[in-house]
């Protein structure tokens, strides 16, 4: 817990592509309510707030780590074609 408090930067990426067990949930919320105001998180996932609970098990806790991470955040949202996709067709093409 202390190594995550570390980094100006704490980046995590694909959040949610393998759903949280109830502990690990709050495991993550630590982290989040650790470095809340104290240290940036940057998060890619590929869902929206609302659909935070397919992730986190119970409503009370999505609710909280929603409420933690949205607090004085930028959101930027990409609609558009996978960057990864494109590469592996440009690579079958050669």
């Amino acid at each position: 817990m202390q190594a995550l408090g570390k980094p100006q930067l704490l980046i995590i990426d694909e959040l949610g592509f393998v759903p949280f067990s109830e502990n690990g949930a709050r495991l993550l919320f630590d982290v989040f309510a650790s470095r809340y105001e104290k240290g940036s998180i940057a998060v890619s996932i590929n869902l929206s707030f609302d659909k935070w609970l397919q992730i986190f098990e119970t409503p009370e806790l999505t609710a909280a780590l929603v409420d933690r991470f949205s607090h004085r955040c930028h959101i930027y949202t990409f609609e558009g074609k996978s960057a990864r996709i494109a590469a592996a067709k440009e690579s079958l093409k050669k």
